[in-house]
């Protein structure tokens, strides 16, 4: 086969790996596609944690069709037993012949061990087939085994001149409507939400995600945390309904707190007498989460990147105007290009023309 069949092939094992994006934390999304004869005999991907690995699904699809095959693997299978047995071990059983891999497994108890005990076995393996996408696809996984940190979305909405927040009189959304539904689509993807004490207080958000609508009910749900110095929040806050999946954590210094609305989660203290950030990492790590969402407010924001702890920035930006208007005003006839490193935004402001006439005597006047 040509090399650009290979590359097709190893393509659609990543596809299917992507199949188990919001199922599979904190294990890695994989793929496996296996060939015989220049037939597809048999392919699979990880679909849950705890669940049968994606070798093993595509080997049981593919049956007595898997001796002398050809697998591609999109991460390198693993040579350990875990919650379900090696992976390596089923591909030698079945007769495989030869093994494409993506990219290596960051786990210290695979790491290059899992090739070397197929080639062992006398398996011909390839690696490094598509291998930056493959690692791009798994970056949170690489992220979390390597540090034992969850991996940190930074994420706000902000209108073109930069407010994050609109007038008291005016509606509290700066986004549109299909941003939003974006947004609640990350929001499934992470394990963990964040949001500041001031926040949850003047928005009082649910942090949950409710979008497609028709799929709200089975959808994964983050789990929420509220960062908070004192940990004192009114009982009321929509983040406390008992009724909402997953559950709440308010992250605090304070060892005297008190309530049952939450699972308290006392940290140290950093400098600033605030809660030490890189500690809130360290504990949610250790807690299995692989990803943290982090909502904002700006302050909180502005904290998370003084300690160096974003690993990716979502920016949802709006072509309106916010100011101190009583009600954003939006921008028409946008343009947006580059300029080097810089994007250049033009576009019509609709109220710069739009003088009654009254203030134009108003004007002559004066």
């Amino acid at each position: 086969m040509s090399i650009l069949t290979h590359i097709n092939l190893m393509k659609s094992a990543l596809q299917l790996a992507e199949s188990g994006r919001y199922t599979v934390s904190p294990n890695p999304m994989v793929g496996c596609i296996i060939m015989n004869n220049n037939e597809v005999v048999g392919q699979g991907y990880h679909q849950q944690a705890g669940g049968p690995h994606a070798e093993v699904i595509a080997l049981q699809n593919a049956g007595t069709k898997a001796k002398g095959a050809t697998a591609y693997v999109t991460l390198e299978p693993c040579c350990h037993y875990g919650r379900t047995p090696p992976c390596t071990n089923a591909l030698i059983q079945a007769g495989i012949k030869k093994v494409y891999v993506a990219s290596l497994d960051p786990n210290p108890l695979v790491a290059g061990k899992g090739l070397e005990q197929l080639k062992n076995a006398g398996i011909e393996v390839e690696f490094g087939l598509l291998e930056k996408v493959a690692t791009q696809l798994n970056e949170i996984f690489f992220h979390y085994i390597q540090t034992r940190r969850p991996f940190v979305i930074a994420k706000w909405a902000m209108s073109l001149d930069g407010k994050t927040t609109t007038h008291a009189e005016d509606t509290r959304d700066i986004s549109c409507a299909k941003s939003h539904e974006f947004s609640h689509q990350i929001r499934q993807q992470v394990d963990a939400i964040l949001i500041g004490a001031k926040t949850a207080i003047q928005d009082n958000p649910l942090l949950t995600v409710r979008y497609p609508i028709e799929k709200a009910n089975h959808l994964k749900q983050p789990i929420r945390i509220i960062l908070s110095r004192s940990g004192n929040l009114p009982d009321h806050l929509k983040i406390f309904d008992s009724s909402l999946p997953a559950k709440t954590i308010i992250a605090t210094t304070n060892k005297d707190i008190k309530t049952t609305n939450a699972e308290v989660l006392i940290l140290p203290e950093n400098s600033n007498s605030f809660v030490d950030l890189k500690c809130l990492l360290t504990a949610l790590g250790e807690r299995s989460i692989t990803s943290l969402l982090v909502e904002g407010g700006m302050t909180v924001l502005h904290d998370f990147f003084q300690e160096n702890l974003v690993n990716k920035v979502h920016v949802y930006l709006a072509p309106k105007i916010v100011g101190s208007l009583k009600q954003k005003q939006p921008l028409k006839n946008l343009s947006i290009s580059t300029i080097d490193e810089d994007f250049f935004i033009c576009a019509d402001y609709k109220n710069s023309a739009e003088n009654t006439e009254e203030e134009k005597k108003t004007c002559l006047q004066e």
